[in-house]
Parts: structure tokens; C-alpha cells; sequence
């Protein structure tokens, strides 16, 4: 799902993010997908850099422990997914967040409860990542949990959970996603529907 945030920028974004050394630059009629999905496959390159970012996760000024906990969801190595899942408690938001988006990418479930958890945070990005990821993740033990923040006074958090419950499967929510369809928000509207008409074809 592309970025639905439409008034407030990622609060672990604030700089373009820059190619990693040795990356190549971008082609000049490459689309921006095409962009992201060659710098993926790239840091997917990257196993021997893991444990470096798993100690600046743990050790590094704040800064180092945003980028860590970024790259170590583009490597994709299981060995970042307890280092990750502990990071959910960092003292940054920011970092919180981006761990969570990370466990995402990682699609581990051992990181299904520590998510669910960080659904309750007072941040709203930090609740935004968790409900994102849970639907990556894909396990029916998030449905239930997700079904309050329907109703959170933050859009991209509403649209985000929308969208995971459309991931998730189960029919028994399209009713509740149905009340967004009045929504004031268009990208709550929009991820509503869309997850209405997937469900609606998964015969769950």
C-alpha cells in the first residue's frame, strides 16, 4: 500500500533518504517502485552488515538507531527480529515506529504479540506501523485487537488498519468497514473499500 499519510511527513524521514554505498543511481526513466524494489533487492545483499546495525540498534545515538532499525527490515534477516521487537520500548518514537514497519517487512510472528502491544501506544505512528505490519504478518490473532482503531482520531491510522484488515481475511469485519465508507477522510474511504472488495473475494 503506498503511503497514505496526507498531513504529516514520517517523523523518521525528515532527510531524502540517500543510495546506500555501492548502489546504483537511479536510471533515468526508472519509476519510483522500480527504484525502491532495486534498492530492496540490494540491502537484501547485505546479511554481513546485520550484526553492525543490531549493535547500533542497541548502543547508537538516536540517529544510528532510526537507520538501523530501518535497514535491518530492508536486509530482511531473522537474526534483527528479537533486537526489533525490543526496540518497540526504545525511548524514541521514532525509532519505535520504524522497528515496528520493520517486523513487518521481516513478516516473523514472533513479533505478532509485541505488535499487538504497540497497537495501545499513545503515538500515533507508532500505532500506525503496528496495525500496518500486523497485516503483513497475515496472523488472525491480530483481527479482534486492530477492530478499536477503526475509530482512532488519526486518519492514517484508521486508513492503515483498514487496509490490514482487508489483508488479514476474515469477512466478519466488512461490515465494520463499511461504517468508514462515510468517513470524512478519502484515504480512510478508499482503503475501506478496497479492503471490502478483497474480502469479498477470499470467501473467508
Amino acid at each position: 500500500m503506498a503511503d497514505i499519510n496526507k498531513n504529516g511527513a514520517d517523523p523518521a524521514r525528515k532527510q531524502e533518504k540517500k543510495s546506500e554505498p555501492g548502489s546504483k543511481p537511479k536510471k533515468e526513466h526508472e519509476t519510483v517502485d522500480m527504484a525502491e524494489a532495486r534498492i530492496l533487492a540490494y540491502m537484501k545483499t547485505r546479511q554481513a552488515d546485520v550484526p553492525g546495525y543490531i549493535d547500533l540498534l542497541k548502543n547508537g545515538r538516536l540517529a544510528d538507531r532510526q537507520k538501523a532499525a530501518d535497514r535491518l527490515g530492508e536486509i530482511g534477516d531473522e537474526r534483527a527480529v528479537l533486537p526489533l521487537i525490543a526496540a518497540l520500548k526504545d525511548e524514541s518514537f521514532a525509532v519505535q515506529y520504524l522497528a515496528a514497519k520493520s517486523l513487518g517487512m521481516l513478516g516473523d510472528t514472533r513479533a505478532v504479540d509485541p505488535l499487538i502491544a504497540a497497537l495501545k501506544s499513545d503515538e500515533k505512528w507508532v500505532r500506525h506501523g503496528a496495525a500496518h505490519s500486523l497485516g503483513q504478518i497475515g496472523d488472525a490473532r491480530a483481527v479482534d485487537v486492530l477492530l478499536p482503531l477503526l475509530s482512532d482520531e488519526h486518519h492514517d491510522v484508521r486508513a492503515h488498519t483498514a487496509w490490514a484488515l482487508g489483508e488479514l481475511g476474515n469477512k466478519k469485519v466488512i461490515e465494520l468497514l463499511s461504517a468508514l465508507k462515510n468517513d470524512k477522510k478519502k484515504d480512510v474511504r478508499d482503503e475501506a473499500a478496497e479492503a471490502i472488495a478483497k474480502l469479498k473475494k477470499k470467501g473467508t
